[in-house]
Order: C-alpha cells, then structure tokens, then sequence
C-alpha cells in the first residue's frame, strides 16, 4: 500500500482557519487548535448576534413609539391597539422613523388611531 502525504490538504485547511482568525489576540491567531476553538466560537456569537440585533432594534423602536405617544397623552398599549381597531397598518419601524423624521406626521397617525374615542 502506497504512502498517502497530507500536507497539502492540511495546509489549505490550516490557511483557511488562520484567515478567519486574522486580528485575533496571541496564540488564538497563531495555533491551530486554539484558532479553530476561537473561530468555532465567534461563528456562533455572531449568528446570535444577527438574532439579538432584531429584539434590540425592535426594543428601540418601542421606547421611541412610547415615549412620543406619552407626550401626545397617551400610553403605548392603548395606541397599538388603537390602530389594529382602525386598521392603520404601520409596523413599527416606520412608526418609529416617523417619530424621529416626521414629527407632524406621527402626531397626524396619532389623531387618526384615537379619532371618535
């Protein structure tokens, strides 16, 4: 049976994880089993970082929404609720928007969503 060498497979492996690991602090980007390890574990605080981004961005849009609505004389809940009833198909992220971009705008929504209440 006929020798089989490897290193150049290893080494196209090694490469590639030592590229991923570029700008890592000390040994994390200089051996290949703590770079594996270091690589292996910012893939997956990255993929939960992509999830977390949408309930923090989600978040913010609340607490912008909230604290417009309050200086209207409202609460949040009530206005949510206030345009599911009217059918005011706005997410949050453009009533958001409006807030910070279209004061005028968001205060016409809001007469709009509380109107005949």
């Amino acid at each position: 049976m006929s020798r089989v060498k490897r290193g150049v497979v290893t080494h196209k492996k090694h490469k590639k994880i030592f590229e991923l690991a570029k700008g890592y602090r000390g040994t994390r980007s200089k051996l290949i089993k703590v770079a594996t390890e270091a690589v292996l574990h910012s893939d997956a605080y990255a993929y939960h970082g992509r999830k977390r981004k949408k309930r923090d961005f989600r978040r913010l849009w609340i607490t912008r929404i909230s604290e417009a609505v309050k200086a209207e004389g409202h609460s949040y809940s009530r206005f949510v609720k206030a345009l599911k009833d009217k059918n005011i198909e706005l997410d949050r992220k453009i009533l958001a928007n409006l807030v910070s971009e279209e004061r005028e705008a968001f205060t016409t929504v809001v007469k709009k969503a509380f109107e005949g209440k």
